[in-house]
């Protein structure tokens, strides 16, 4: 019997685990992993950005994890000798109304407490040569990291608090009864007094494995991206990211200088065909399957059919791909899209073909299910550890 299990070795699975073994030192924890290395899928295929927290509304539980998440991020990067570097974003205008959406992000900043600076035209050319726009906002907080290295850093501290992780165990049943949850995988079972679920992009069917009544399905939303040649790892100075359109669910195409020096570029959106489908003509019945049968994701696809079909036609034809580069970096051309290892965001999808962009749980007297993590969860995962450690202990 172990006072908690965690199932799920993502960063908002082990950030968990770490913050409950620190919380209630002494007791016991086991984390199961169903892959053989920790931070497999979306923690260990995103961006690697320490995000601020501009976009989110203000007063949102979005914009209040963000930014204490980007200081816990970066203390917990310090006190483990892992490598960041706050390089700073510029959020390019190239049109007229991109400038007027900047304004308005100007001012969400203002509310949300962030630091952030207007750069005009000929300031935009002085720091990035090789970026074109009518104008900029300056986020000097923001900064990158390997969250692949946060994970392994996060799993040292656990099994060193005490907390046990065993991979390469996949769960096959979840069941609550009066005192405990049981837990199940191929031939072992184990019993907590409490249990969490952080499953990603099975978060769903872990749900409906331990018998909750869900409404919602995860749509698998493929990001592809392309990696410029190391001649061109100078390019930019900081991340340069496109004004993002409030009428649509992602950020758009931008240039990320990553840790170990490269810069990527992407990503787009696309339907994916497989929930755990790297590369690119990945296929998996069984996930297409879940949901082609759920209505709410053709409501969905009804519902931004435009941005649908230009994420799609840019996937096929890769002019189209670069031309979204190129709106802010004309000097790239075609060779220098070289491949890249794609990401899967796991997008919880209402009946009614909503995206949830906010936080899901479903909890019972025993479990805590986390159905929806939105982005940026890597950023925040340390204080959503701590909500789910709040509202688990609400729970009793």
């Amino acid at each position: 019997m172990f006072d908690y299990c965690v199932i799920g070795g993502g960063i908002v699975g082990l950030a968990t685990a770490m913050r409950l073994l620190e919380t209630y030192p002494g007791c016991s924890l086991i984390l199961l992993e169903k892959e053989e290395a920790l931070g497999k899928h979306q923690t260990g295929h995103n961006s690697g950005v320490i995000h601020a927290g501009i976009y989110y509304p203000p007063g949102s539980l979005k914009a209040e994890l963000c930014r204490k998440g980007a200081d816990a991020t970066k203390a917990f990067c310090q006190e483990n000798g892992i490598r960041f570097d706050v390089c700073g974003k510029l959020l390019v205008a190239t049109s007229a109304l991109e400038m007027q959406r900047m304004e308005a992000l100007h001012e969400r900043s203002k509310q949300n407490t962030i630091e952030v600076q207007r750069v005009s035209e000929g300031e935009l050319k002085e720091r990035e040569p090789n970026i074109r726009g009518l104008g900029a906002l300056f986020v000097a907080s923001t900064g990158i990291v390997s969250y692949a290295d946060v994970c392994q850093a996060m799993g040292r501290r656990i099994k060193a608090l005490g907390g046990e992780i065993r991979l390469s165990t996949r769960v096959t049943g979840i069941r609550e009864v009066i005192d405990s949850v049981d837990i199940a995988s191929a031939g072992e079972n184990w019993q907590a007094k409490k249990l969490v679920v952080c499953g990603g992009l099975q978060s769903d069917r872990l749900a409906v494995l331990a018998g909750l009544p869900i409404e919602h399905r995860i749509v698998p939303f493929r990001g592809e991206y392309y990696r410029l040649p190391a001649s061109k790892n100078d390019i930019v100075r900081y991340l340069i990211y496109p004004v993002p359109d409030p009428a649509l669910p992602f950020l758009g195409v931008h240039l990320t200088r990553m840790i170990d020096g490269s810069v990527t570029v992407g990503p787009n959106a696309v339907i994916g065909f497989a929930r755990e489908g790297y590369p690119r003509l990945s296929f998996n019945v069984a996930d297409v399957a879940d949901y082609a049968l759920f209505p709410g994701f053709w409501k969905t696809v009804f519902a931004n059919r435009g941005s649908a079909a230009t994420e799609l036609r840019n996937s096929l034809w890769k002019p189209g791909y670069l031309e979204e580069c190129r709106k802010y970096c004309p000097s790239l051309d075609l060779a220098d899209l070289r491949p890249h290892e794609a990401g899967i965001r796991a997008q919880a999808v209402r009946k009614d073909g909503a995206l949830i962009h906010d936080f899901l749980f479903a909890q019972t007297d025993r479990m805590l299910h986390v159905c929806n993590a939105p982005s940026p969860a890597a950023t925040s995962a340390i204080p959503i550890a701590e909500m789910i450690r709040d509202r688990l202990m609400q729970g009793c």
